[in-house]
C-alpha cells in the first residue's frame, strides 16, 4: 500500500491511482499546491499493485543513448510557434497521419495543465509550447493502454518520471507505443501558479492565451523568450490586449521558477535522470549549439534529440528534420539536469511559509530573488569555472 510519509518520495504521477483495482486511491492537493495519493484503508485489499507501478520505488539503471542530434524543424512558422526546435509537432503530426493518438499537455479552462488525447491535427496545436507547472496525468495511462490494445499507434509525451510511471503501469512493452520525455528542470506547483494567475490577471481581464516561451509574436526570440499573456478587456470584449509581455528573467513567476523556489520536493532527488525513464526519445533545447555548431544556431530555435531506442530512431527518421549529429557531452554542456537533479534552494522553506500565510505572490518573490552585488560576483565566478570545467570534459 502506498503511504507517503516523505513527500520527496512521490512524483505525483498518479500511476497508483489508475492501477488500483479497488479504486481506493485519490489525489489530493497539499498546502504547497501539489497532488499526492491518499488511500482509503477500509477498501484497500493490500494487493501491492500501487507499489509495483511507482517509479520512485522501482527505479531503472541509467542508459547511454544510441545517437544525439541538434535539430530544427524545416517549417519556420511551426518552429517559431514551438518552444525550441519544433520536434514535438513534427513527430506528433506523423503519428496522427497514421490514424494514431497523441497524449500531451494542454491548458484546462482554468489555465492549469493536464494530459489529454489528440486524434486530429487541430488538437495538436494546444499541446505545443512548454507549460511551467506540473500537469495532471488524470486517467491517461489507462486510456493509453486501451488504445494500445485496440492496435492504435500511440505517442505519449511527458516528464521523465511520468514516462517511467507509464512504462511500469503498462507492465509490458508495446510495439505501437512511442514515448517521448524531455530534459526537465523540475515541475512547479500548480497551486503557486494559480495564486500568481489569480492575483495578477483573473477578475481584471478575460485571459485568452498564455505562452511561457514566446518568440516571434511579441518580438522575443528563442534565447530571450518572453512570458506573454493575451486577453480581452472586461469593459470592452472586442478589445484584445497583450496583458503582459515580460522577459523570462523579469517576470515574477518565471523568476521564482528559475530560482527553483517552488518545484515539487521529488524534483530535488529526481528518480528518472540519465535515461532511466526508458523513453524512446528525449527532447530539449540545445542551449550549447552556438558553441559547438555556430552555423546551425538560429534565433527561431534549435532543438535537441537524444535517441534512446531503435523505435525512437525510426520515428525520428520519418521526419524531414534539419539535423547535425553531436555527442551527449556537447548536448548537455548547458543542460546538466539531464544527469542530475536541481538543488533545493535555501529560500524554498521561506517561500512556502509565506505562501501558506497567503501573502502577496509578487512580494514573496521580490524578497526571495533579491541578490546583493557581492553575491552576484560569487555567482559569476561559479558560473565561469563551471563552464570551464564543462569545456575541459567536452
Amino acid at each position: 500500500m502506498i503511504e507517503i510519509s516523505d513527500k520527496s518520495k512521490c512524483c505525483g504521477c498518479s500511476a497508483c491511482v489508475q492501477r488500483c483495482p479497488k479504486q481506493c486511491i485519490i489525489m489530493k492537493e497539499d498546502e504547497e499546491g501539489f497532488l499526492y495519493p491518499h488511500v482509503d484503508t477500509e477498501i484497500c485489499i493490500d494487493c501491492g499493485l500501487c507499489e509495483k507501478v511507482c517509479p520512485i520505488i522501482n527505479q531503472a539503471e541509467t542508459k547511454e543513448p544510441l545517437k544525439v542530434y541538434a535539430v530544427k524543424n524545416r517549417n519556420l512558422q511551426k518552429r517559431e510557434l514551438s518552444s525550441s526546435g519544433g520536434l514535438f509537432i513534427a513527430l506528433a503530426e506523423k503519428n496522427i497521419e497514421k490514424d494514431g493518438v497523441v497524449f500531451g499537455v494542454v491548458f484546462d479552462e482554468n489555465w492549469e495543465a493536464h494530459h489529454v488525447a489528440a486524434t486530429t491535427l487541430e488538437e495538436l496545436e494546444p499541446m505545443m509550447r512548454s507549460k511551467y507547472m506540473q500537469s495532471r496525468v488524470e486517467n491517461t495511462f489507462a486510456e493509453t493502454e486501451k488504445y494500445l490494445k485496440e492496435d492504435k499507434e500511440v505517442m505519449y509525451i511527458g516528464t521523465s518520471c511520468q514516462i517511467a510511471a507509464l512504462k511500469l503501469y503498462l507492465r509490458k512493452e508495446y510495439n505501437n507505443l512511442f514515448t517521448i520525455d524531455f530534459i526537465c528542470h523540475g515541475v512547479p506547483s500548480p497551486g503557486v501558479w494559480r495564486k500568481y494567475l489569480n492575483e495578477t490577471f483573473i477578475g481584471k481581464f478575460e485571459v485568452t492565451d498564455i505562452s511561457f516561451r514566446e518568440k516571434s509574436r511579441t518580438g522575443h526570440n528563442w534565447q530571450k523568450f518572453g512570458f506573454v499573456v493575451w486577453g480581452n478587456s472586461l469593459d470592452d470584449e472586442n478589445k484584445k490586449l497583450v496583458m503582459t509581455s515580460d522577459s523570462f528573467t523579469k517576470n515574477p513567476y518565471m523568476k521564482g521558477f528559475l530560482k527553483d523556489l517552488y518545484l515539487r520536493p521529488s524534483c530535488y532527488s529526481c528518480p528518472a535522470k540519465g535515461g532511466t525513464s526508458r523513453s524512446d526519445l528525449t527532447i530539449a533545447d540545445f542551449w550549447g549549439v552556438k558553441r559547438f555548431f555556430p552555423s546551425f544556431f538560429d534565433l527561431s530555435g534549435v532543438g535537441l534529440a537524444i535517441i534512446n531506442t531503435d523505435k525512437g530512431e525510426s520515428y525520428f527518421n520519418c521526419c524531414d528534420f534539419e539535423s547535425k549529429k553531436t555527442t551527449l557531452c556537447e548536448a548537455t554542456y548547458n543542460n546538466p539536469v539531464y544527469f542530475s537533479s536541481t538543488s533545493k534552494p535555501e529560500k524554498r522553506e521561506f517561500f512556502f511559509k509565506h505562501y501558506i500565510l497567503e501573502e502577496p505572490f509578487n512580494l514573496i518573490i521580490e524578497t526571495c530573488t533579491y541578490v546583493s552585488p557581492w553575491r552576484k560576483v560569487i555567482i559569476f565566478i561559479k558560473k565561469y569555472f563551471g563552464a570551464l570545467l564543462n569545456r575541459i570534459k567536452c
